[in-house]
C-alpha cells in the first residue's frame, strides 16, 4: 500500500512540475495562470491600460517592422494589433507606450538618440519616427499634477517635453542615484535602466532595473523609490529589491525591468522580463506578478507568491487569443508575427495565391535578411514548402544574428546543411526546384528533414545543438528565431508554414 501511495505522489509531482515548465500562459484550473504570459523573446515590456483594455509593446531590436503592439482584456491572453514602426532607424530598445489626452505615443531609444511615434488610434496609422535629439536610453514618460510632461532616462535624469510630446522643452536634470547594490552580490554592473513612473496618492513611484540585463542570473533586479516631487529627493523602498533571482536553481533568471500598473478593478500588478533556465536562447520572456501595498505606502510582491508557481488570475473579463504561428500566406499582407532582420524592404517580397515570394539577397544566411518569427515552445516542429527559381538558395533556419545561425537549405537540386555557419551539400541531386523542409527542435537538439511530397520525410545525417545561441555567449540581447531565408540570384516562394508544439 505504501508503494502505491508513493507512486501516486511521484506522478502528481511530475505532472505539476511539467505544468510549471510549459512556455505559454497555460492555466492550472480555470482560476489560475502560469508564467510567462509572453513565451519567447518579449523583452522590456511596457504596458498601457485604456479603459478595460490593456496594450503592450516590447523591444524590437533589429527586427522590422518593429514595435508590435498587443492587446488583452484579461492580462493573460493577448492578440497582436499592429506594428508602430516601419522605417529602419537601427536597434530599438526599451519602449514606453503611453496615452496622453486622446493620443497614443511610443517613446524609444535607437541609434544613439531617442524617438517618438504617435497615433490617434492604437490601430494606427502610426506616424513616422520623430528624433527628439536627446541622449539617454529607456525613456519613461510621466505627467505631473499640472499636466506637464517629462521623460526619465536610465541615468536618473529627466527632461521636460513640449505639450504635444513631440519635442523636448528644456535641459536634462539629474534627480535619482539608484539603490546601492551590496558589493558581495554577483552582478554584471550597476547599470540602472528602464525607469517607469506612476502616481499614487501623494507620491510618485519610480521603478528601475539594476544589476545588468545579462551576465550572472542574480544580477538583474527590480528597484523602487518614491518622492512627493518628480524633482526629488527620492526615498528608496525598504523592500528593495522588489524582484530578484537569488539562487542559480531558480527557473527564472535575471529578473528585472519591471513596470507597476493598476488594473480596471483597482488591483496592482507588475510585468517584467526574465531568462528561463536551460532556455536562454528564447530571449527574455514577459512575466506577470500581483503587487500589494503596505500600510506605510510601499509596494511589494505578496509573501508566498513566486513566478514559477500557479497564480490566481486577475479578476477581469476573460478573453481568448486566436494567435498562431501557422501561416498559409493568404491575403496581401504579412501576418504580424513575421519580421525581417535588419529592415523590411517591401519591394523584395510579394504575397499572392497563398504563397510568399522573396527575392534572393546576399550570398549566405547572415547577409540574406531572413524573415523571422518567435517560437513559443521548448520543443516544436516547423516546416514549410519551397519553390526555387534561378540560382537562388532557400531554407528554413534558426537565426540569432548575422554571424550566428544554422538550418537546412535547398537549391534547384540539392539539400544543404548549415551547421553554425559551416555550409555544405548533404544530399545531392534529390530534388527538382521544389522541396518541403522541416526542423524538429526537442529541448535544443534539432534534427532536420526534407521531403519531395510533404508526406514522406527524410532525415539528413546532420543535427544541431543550439542551447548556447544566446546573449551571454553571442551578446546583442537577441533570441534564436525561426527563419525563412532566400539568398543568391533568383527567387524563393514559400507555402504553408506550419508550427506544432511537441509536448
Amino acid at each position: 500500500m505504501n508503494k502505491i501511495i508513493i507512486t501516486i505522489f511521484l506522478i502528481h509531482v511530475s505532472v505539476f512540475a511539467n505544468a510549471q515548465y510549459q512556455t505559454k500562459p497555460n492555466e492550472k484550473g480555470k482560476d489560475y495562470y502560469i508564467n510567462p504570459i509572453f513565451a519567447g523573446d518579449y523583452a522590456d515590456p511596457s504596458i498601457l491600460r485604456d479603459g478595460d483594455t490593456y496594450y503592450m509593446v516590447h523591444s524590437s531590436f533589429e527586427y522590422y517592422p518593429g514595435l508590435l503592439i498587443w492587446q488583452s482584456k484579461d492580462l493573460i491572453n493577448w492578440e497582436p494589433v499592429t506594428h508602430a514602426l516601419h522605417k529602419n532607424i537601427g536597434n530599438v530598445w526599451a519602449p514606453d507606450l503611453v496615452k496622453y489626452k486622446d493620443k497614443f505615443y511610443i517613446y524609444f531609444p535607437a541609434n544613439g538618440t531617442n524617438y517618438v511615434v504617435s497615433a490617434d488610434s492604437i490601430n494606427g496609422k502610426w506616424s513616422e519616427p520623430i528624433d527628439l535629439k536627446t541622449g539617454g536610453i529607456d525613456p519613461g514618460h510621466i505627467t505631473d499634477e499640472n499636466g506637464k510632461r517629462y521623460l526619465f532616462f536610465s541615468s536618473g535624469s529627466f527632461i521636460p517635453l513640449a505639450d504635444d510630446g513631440l519635442s523636448v522643452a528644456g535641459e536634462s536634470k539629474h534627480t535619482y542615484d539608484g539603490w546601492k547594490i551590496p558589493r558581495q552580490w554577483s552582478i554584471e554592473c550597476f547599470c540602472m535602466e528602464g525607469p517607469k513612473l506612476v502616481k499614487r496618492g501623494d507620491y510618485y513611484y519610480l521603478t528601475v532595473a539594476e544589476g545588468g540585463t545579462g551576465g550572472p542570473a542574480t544580477g538583474h533586479m527590480v528597484i523602487s523609490a518614491r518622492s512627493k516631487s518628480l524633482f526629488g529627493p527620492w526615498e528608496n523602498s525598504p523592500y528593495n529589491p522588489i524582484i530578484r533571482t537569488t539562487k542559480e536553481s531558480e527557473r527564472w533568471k535575471s529578473k528585472g525591468h519591471g513596470t507597476l500598473f493598476e488594473d480596471s478593478k483597482g488591483n496592482w500588478w507588475m510585468i517584467f522580463h526574465a531568462y528561463e533556465k536551460d532556455f536562454y536562447n528564447k530571449g527574455r520572456q514577459t512575466l506577470l506578478l500581483p503587487v500589494e501595498w503596505t500600510k506605510d505606502g510601499w509596494y511589494k510582491i505578496p509573501d508566498g507568491i513566486t513566478e514559477d508557481k500557479p497564480i490566481k488570475k486577475p479578476n477581469l473579463p476573460a478573453s481568448k487569443s486566436s494567435f498562431t504561428l501557422n501561416d498559409s500566406f493568404e491575403g496581401k499582407s504579412l501576418k504580424p508575427q513575421w519580421e525581417f532582420f535588419g529592415g523590411a524592404d517591401s519591394n523584395r517580397f510579394e504575397l499572392g495565391n497563398n504563397s510568399l515570394s522573396i527575392n534572393g539577397k546576399g550570398d549566405y544566411v547572415g547577409s540574406s535578411s531572413p524573415l523571422l518569427c518567435i517560437p513559443l515552445d521548448h520543443s516544436y516542429n516547423a516546416e514549410v514548402e519551397l519553390l526555387i527559381e534561378g540560382k537562388a538558395t532557400g531554407g528554413l533556419v534558426l537565426f540569432y544574428n548575422s554571424g550566428a545561425f544554422s538550418g537546412i537549405l535547398a537549391n534547384n537540386g540539392n539539400i544543404l546543411a548549415n551547421l553554425h555557419g559551416w555550409q555544405f551539400e548533404t544530399e545531392k541531386n534529390v530534388i527538382e526546384k521544389h522541396v518541403f523542409l522541416r526542423l524538429k527542435n526537442v529541448n535544443n537538439t534539432v534534427d532536420m528533414y526534407y521531403s519531395t511530397d510533404g508526406d514522406k520525410w527524410n532525415k539528413i545525417e546532420n543535427s544541431l545543438e543550439v542551447s548556447g545561441m544566446h546573449h551571454n555567449v553571442l551578446s546583442g540581447f537577441l533570441s534564436l528565431r525561426i527563419g525563412l531565408t532566400a539568398m543568391g540570384e533568383g527567387k524563393v516562394t514559400f507555402k504553408n508554414f506550419k508550427y506544432h508544439p511537441i509536448n
